[in-house]
């Protein structure tokens, strides 16, 4: 499947509400609750810019949040099961960082789960590395960070 549109959508999309919905169904199984991120969510109010890719239907999404000047983190990317493997996710990914480069940041970085080994397979062989844990996620348990260096 290549025929997916990657578009800028407001927070409050439906199909982005659907689909960020969708992942936090699937991350309360892995983790067997519903306390599995540290720090506020993400909001209206402090995301800059939110992605979603359709086909037929919407099959993904992605978002970033400003962290300083030079900086931003990644935050939301998810991709329903029957599109995965399908190269969409990546190409989330890499708008994303088109995006992050064209506000002149440079380093995006990220935070995903201890169990989601899949993810973080995914942003390895994306050219992501393991960081420290930054901000809200010191000391947690539950998290492991990423960073790449854009351009």
């Amino acid at each position: 499947m290549t025929d997916w549109i990657i578009e800028e959508r407001g927070w409050d999309d439906p199909d982005g509400a659907a689909l960020r919905a969708a992942q936090r169904a699937e991350l309360d199984g892995r983790y067997g609750n519903d306390n599995h991120e540290p720090g506020a969510a993400p909001s209206a109010t402090d995301i800059d810019l939110f992605l979603v890719a359709s086909a037929a239907m919407p099959v993904g999404c992605g978002a970033l949040r400003r962290l300083d000047a030079t900086s931003a983190e990644v935050k939301r990317m998810y991709v329903v099961p029957p599109a995965r493997g399908t190269g969409v996710a990546a190409a989330i990914l890499r708008a994303l960082e088109d995006a992050a480069a064209d506000r002149g940041w440079t380093t995006l970085r990220l935070e995903t789960g201890t169990e989601q080994p899949d993810a973080q397979r995914f942003y390895e062989r994306e050219g992501y590395h393991r960081i420290p844990l930054f901000g809200v996620y010191a000391g947690s348990t539950l998290s492991v960070c990423y960073e790449r260096t854009l351009r």
